[in-house]
């Protein structure tokens, strides 16, 4: 169920309205989204250090899961190499690769 929106007038200064669009742009959103997020989590108490944190930590782990991926493809081909050297089948296996979930 969507929510109702209100019409709000703020003003801001010129550099952060270019930080909003630069930001909006990069994401691929609109300069409002932006600034309700923005109001979303300054109402949920989180502050500027602690989404950098946050953030910091969700980049490391995403590439902490790639390299298990990564590392799990790679013992995957090994077990099926040593499989079809002992004449066995190596059972069908869902590889992921960079960029799938």
């Amino acid at each position: 169920m969507a929510t109702a929106m209100q019409n709000m007038m703020i003003y801001v200064t010129d550099s952060q309205k270019r930080q909003l669009r630069k930001q909006a742009e990069t994401r691929g959103t609109s300069v409002a989204k932006e600034v309700r997020s923005a109001i979303d989590t300054h109402l949920s108490g989180v502050n500027s250090s602690e989404l950098a944190l946050l953030d910091a930590a969700t980049r490391q782990a995403e590439r902490d899961i790639e390299e298990m991926v990564e590392r799990l493809d790679r013992t995957n081909k090994k077990l099926d190499a040593v499989l079809a050297e002992r004449g066995g089948q190596p059972e069908a296996r869902v590889r992921r690769h960079k960029g799938t979930a």
